[in-house]
């Protein structure tokens, strides 16, 4: 029983690690591109990075399948260089977390960044700093508000993220088997009593990472 519980758990927060990084990473790099430069299609591009908050689960899924799967040019690579298929992987899992989570980091980063004045940064180079310089000396430290808030979010997102992950990583107990995955079955398999413990864990989990965007908002003021 212990080990039917915690798997779930391990693999989810593994999960949200991986994916955490992820869109970290992406979001606040593209955050920063998408707030100071201005190119052609940038619209464009924002509106496509912003489509899974609006999307069912269920479509990111099945594009997920299609741009991964054994029949696409980048499924068959990942399966001639790995030796296996990227479906109903753990791995499938911490793409889907990604994809539904990024909206929330670049579009906070975004914010952050253009809050900041770009006369600040025009200082800075002034002065002699370079454009890596700028940005992880001047950029980051004023961001920073946004960026945590911008962290936890898109960790909360990733860690209930189920449709997508439901179709595209599969519900396999101890290789892609999520909580928020669990929870279904344990609930679709009349195992009520499994089905709280993981609903009062992610709740717990979610909770304190929302209460902790709320206490580094209310101890430095909102961004």
């Amino acid at each position: 029983m212990w080990n039917q519980f915690w798997e779930p758990i391990q693999l989810s927060v593994t999960v949200t690690i991986a994916a955490s990084a992820i869109v970290i990473l992406a979001g606040t790099l593209l955050g920063y591109v998408f707030a100071r430069k201005v190119f052609k299609f940038k619209v464009l591009l924002e509106t496509l990075f912003m489509l899974p908050l609006v999307l069912p689960p269920s479509v990111i899924g099945f594009l997920l399948i299609v741009i991964f799967g054994n029949q696409s040019f980048i499924g068959g690579m990942i399966k001639a260089i790995f030796g296996q298929t990227l479906l109903f992987t753990w791995h499938a899992a911490v793409i889907a977390a990604s994809v539904v989570a990024f909206p929330l980091m670049f579009q906070t980063a975004k914010a952050g960044f253009q809050s900041i004045h770009n006369g600040v940064e025009e200082a800075a180079i002034d002065l002699g700093a370079n454009t890596r310089q700028v940005f992880l000396r001047v950029s980051l430290p004023l961001a920073r508000k946004a960026l945590i808030a911008g962290c936890v979010l898109s960790s909360a997102r990733a860690i209930g993220e189920f449709g997508a992950t439901l179709m595209f990583a599969g519900n396999i107990p101890g290789v892609s088997q999520t909580v928020p995955t669990a929870i279904y079955m344990a609930i679709d398999n009349g195992n009520m009593f499994l089905a709280w413990a993981w609903v009062i864990t992610i709740m717990i989990l979610s909770f304190f990472l929302l209460f902790f965007v709320r206490s580094k908002e209310k101890n430095e003021g909102t961004y």
